[in-house]
């Protein structure tokens, strides 16, 4: 699957359960393994679990492939590996600890997020 593609699926799973502060790496540069690493937050144990659920779907629906998931049980941290792309859904006090943004953040994806073009669009018609 383009990567692209896969990329675009990933976000709109994390954005239909209303994933917070997400962020998209280029790590092709670091790693052979996988060239892209997405982070993101959920705000429980329960939304970490369905948001990893629904990236799941989205990336199987759009003719992707999960290779494994690590960390649903507890919920805290869930790992999603669609192959060349890694999600981590954490939640913020992990995500702050962890920082994997330092890790893989040194080449960030622009990538257009729901979210902001919704606020850009009310801002733009004056909030009607």
């Amino acid at each position: 699957m383009e990567i692209q593609k896969l990329q675009r699926a990933i976000i709109d799973g994390l954005e239909d359960v209303k994933a917070q502060d997400i962020k998209v790496f280029n790590t092709s540069h670091l790693t052979s393994l996988f060239d892209r690493v997405i982070v993101a937050s959920g705000t429980s144990n329960r939304q970490t679990k369905a948001l990893a659920h629904s990236v799941r779907e989205k990336v199987k629906e759009s003719g992707g492939e999960i290779i494994s998931t690590e960390g649903e049980e507890i919920g805290e941290w869930v790992l999603v590996d669609c192959g060349d792309a890694i999600v981590h859904i954490l939640q913020p006090a992990l995500r702050q600890y962890y920082n994997l943004e330092e890790v893989w953040g040194d080449k960030p994806v622009r990538v257009k997020l729901l979210e902001a073009e919704h606020v850009r669009r009310r801002i733009g018609d004056g909030g009607r």
